[in-house]
């Protein structure tokens, strides 16, 4: 049975945005230094200083390298599925403080059972197929205590563009994006202590939907779905959401809209159960968690 992703699919796209994506992806970088300053939790918490780190979707490590520089002592692992975004990590690390690389997929970690202090990732389980059995495995791999510390896309996500081709009659080329609520019961299935998730809707604007598009492409976050249309539509089509989405254009410019949703958690302590099925699963109550609206670098 196919997943939701075509996995090949995903892997020559982030291989071929490799050399351009550190350069062209801002709001990946906007929201990889605000994930990073969360790091600061530990320190908060005064928790003894990480000895083996794993960056998850790592791209092309400049988290990775952030976290080498702070934390000198400690092994820091870069985590990719695409093998070109590893050969990027080099670029992003110091020479006297080596980065390692793995390649493979974060939902089959290999790695041995709680041996890692950090799990760190940012904007890669919007592309696992299983978001449940992907947090069990970094449950797994999560030494009891230590942090978990991720973002991911929340299904606002691109609804402008969305709504555009719908508008047109069209399926929207958008991969499906887990809510907050969905994310937050996963956490308390697979065993996670003390999960805490907010929100943020951060709005880019381009001259036009063409650059939109393009840079999706750049970015390696064309759609990605097993079953997505083949072929392009034809260019009536695209006349037809271009015309819908630029009902949206304000001070010459239209809108995009990306949720993000971050999340924080705790290993488990050994022996803890999974809490599938069970009544005492919590539910998240995403009506409560408020939304901050940003723009990129404020």
């Amino acid at each position: 049975m196919a997943g939701v992703f075509d996995r090949r699919r995903l892997r020559r796209a982030f291989g071929r945005a490799a050399p351009a994506y550190a350069a062209t992806a801002a709001l990946q970088r906007e929201v990889e230094a605000r994930l990073l300053d969360q790091l600061a939790v530990l320190e908060v918490a005064r928790r003894p200083e990480p000895q083996r780190v794993l960056d998850l979707g790592s791209g092309p490590g400049r988290a990775a390298g952030a976290m080498k520089k702070r934390w000198p002592k400690a092994e820091v692992i870069a985590v990719d599925a695409a093998l070109p975004m590893l050969r990027e990590v080099p670029k992003h690390t110091r020479f006297w403080r080596p980065v390692k690389r793995v390649c493979a997929d974060v939902s089959r970690l290999p790695f041995a059972d709680r041996s890692a202090d950090v799990l760190f990732s940012s904007l890669c389980l919007q592309w696992v197929d299983d978001l449940p059995s992907a947090l069990r495995e970094f449950r797994r791999a999560l030494r009891p205590d230590g942090l978990l510390l991720f973002t991911t896309f929340g299904p606002d996500t691109l609804h402008e563009l969305g709504d555009a081709y719908r508008a047109a009659g069209a399926v929207p080329p958008l991969s499906p994006f887990a809510p907050i609520q969905a994310i937050g019961d996963a956490l308390v299935a697979a065993g996670f202590r003390d999960p805490v998730l907010e929100r943020d809707h951060f709005t880019l604007t381009y001259p036009d939907l063409r650059a939109l598009m393009q840079e999706l492409r750049t970015i390696g976050a064309a759609d990605a779905r097993s079953d997505r249309p083949r072929g392009l539509g034809g260019r009536a089509r695209l006349h037809r959401v271009t015309a819908h989405y630029e009902a949206l254009r304000r001070d010459g410019v239209l809108p995009s809209t990306w949720e993000v949703i971050t999340a924080m958690a705790w290993g488990p302590a050994d022996g803890a159960p999974l809490r599938e099925g069970g009544s005492e699963l919590a539910t998240f109550d995403a009506a409560r968690i408020p939304v901050r609206r940003r723009t990129p670098g404020a």
